[in-house]
């Protein structure tokens, strides 16, 4: 897999639960290798013209950037909130047999198609 292929999408959720179940429907479809749970993060930040400090479970996606935009859509049916952070991050560099076993854990493509 060439490190250009590889991202890192970072969402955050309202609840470490909340976070884990997004998390486990994105690694078990294949759309990620693997979703770290940071379950206590500060956030702080406007909405609808209130400043908010939150606490929230941090989710950070390992996956291809050509899923991308399934990750996405999948993280907006299952999150709570109404807007949720879908950011996407591209990988610089990387250990080239951890980049190939992301390859290997996640679909083929955004059709559902899994790696063989």
């Amino acid at each position: 897999m060439d490190v250009s292929d590889a991202a890192v999408i970072l969402t955050a959720a309202g609840s470490e639960a909340d976070a884990v179940r997004i998390g486990r429907a994105l690694v078990s479809e294949g759309l990620a290798a693997c979703a770290n749970v940071i379950p206590s993060a500060r956030s702080l930040y406007v909405w609808k013209g209130v400043l908010c400090d939150e606490r929230e479970a941090l989710l950070i996606i390992k996956s291809r950037r050509d899923l991308f935009a399934a990750i996405r859509e999948r993280i907006r049916s299952l999150h709570a909130y109404e807007l949720p952070e879908v950011i996407m991050l591209p990988v610089q560099d990387g250990d080239e047999t951890y980049l190939e076993w992301i390859r290997a854990a996640t679909r083929r493509d955004g059709s559902g198609t899994e790696n063989p």
